[in-house]
């Protein structure tokens, strides 16, 4: 991130950062406590935004005069949790109007969605992110990682649509097989889950049992060779990322660790700070002109 960044950042936390938190923390408890799975569906949602045009807030913009928007495009069809960001937005936005971007916002409430559970911030978050102007569903195939490729050990949480791995299940070598890397027990279970061809309705956990919580069970799957995705069994193939899922399998501190330094990292990417971009008044809209 740039100079001014730090500059921006120092102020921010000066005036509003304290307030802006406890906001963000507040609502994400109560939204939680409806719904589970929302700390899975806001780190995919800011995944899903950070790598196409980095973490710039696209992926909360509408469609508007019929250029579709990234949120339409197919891989985005099943994001959730908009509308708690809405419900963030619009509560910051009583308190200090025009300061908070809705790329901050995202990036606090998938955080908090996660800690939830442990009564405490699990990583910091840094501020002084600005709105990004374009979103583009043509965009989303070209720059989305297939399912979280880079980013493994999210698939801790939440459900994948049977058509993210079905070809492992039906027609790994085009020839109709299983991919030979996944449990044939467990494909078998999951071919009962997941008939052929996949319903874009259908979805099952990524982590079976445990999707539901934060936490490094999903390693003890992963040894078990029953990753749902090729990048998960990639990672038992190569010996030194073996090596590295069995370290996160036996330590839970490591786990938690190593996720922290991902999301801080992941956050970073293409962040627009100074001049560009804009503090979105509403994360699903664009501003009239340019501010």
């Amino acid at each position: 991130m740039r100079a001014g960044y730090s500059i921006f950042l120092l102020i921010l936390s000066l005036t509003v950062c304290n307030a802006v938190e406890k906001i963000v923390r507040e609502i994400i408890q109560i939204h939680t406590r409806n719904n589970p799975s929302l700390g899975a569906q806001l780190i995919r949602m800011q995944f899903h935004d950070c790598f196409v045009r980095g973490c710039d807030a696209s992926v909360l913009l509408d469609t508007v005069n019929n250029s579709k928007a990234e949120k339409e495009a197919i891989p985005n069809q099943s994001l959730g949790g908009f509308d708690v960001i809405d419900d963030i937005k619009a509560a910051i936005e009583r308190v200090c109007p025009k300061v908070v971007s809705c790329a901050d916002i995202l990036a606090l409430a998938a955080r908090d969605a996660i800690s939830a559970p442990f009564k405490k911030s699990m990583w910091s978050v840094q501020l002084g992110r600005r709105d990004g102007r374009v979103s583009l569903a043509t965009e989303i195939n070209g720059n989305l990682p297939s399912p979280f490729a880079n980013f493994t050990s999210a698939h801790t949480l939440g459900d994948s649509c049977c058509g993210a791995f079905s070809r492992r299940l039906y027609n790994f070598t085009s020839k109709g097989d299983a991919d030979p890397s996944l449990d044939p027990t467990y494909a078998k279970i999951l071919r009962k889950q997941c008939p052929n061809p996949a319903s874009p309705a259908i979805t099952v956990e990524m982590d079976p049992g445990s999707s539901l919580s934060f936490d490094n069970h999903y390693y003890d799957i992963l040894l078990q060779k029953k990753g749902l995705f090729v990048s998960d069994a990639a990672l038992l193939t190569d010996k030194n990322s073996n090596k590295i899922v069995t370290r996160l399998q036996r330590s839970r501190s490591l786990f938690f660790t190593a996720f922290a330094k991902s999301m801080k990292k992941m956050a970073a990417i293409g962040v627009l700070t100074g001049n560009a971009g804009e503090i979105r008044q509403n994360c699903r809209v664009v501003n009239p002109g340019k501010n």
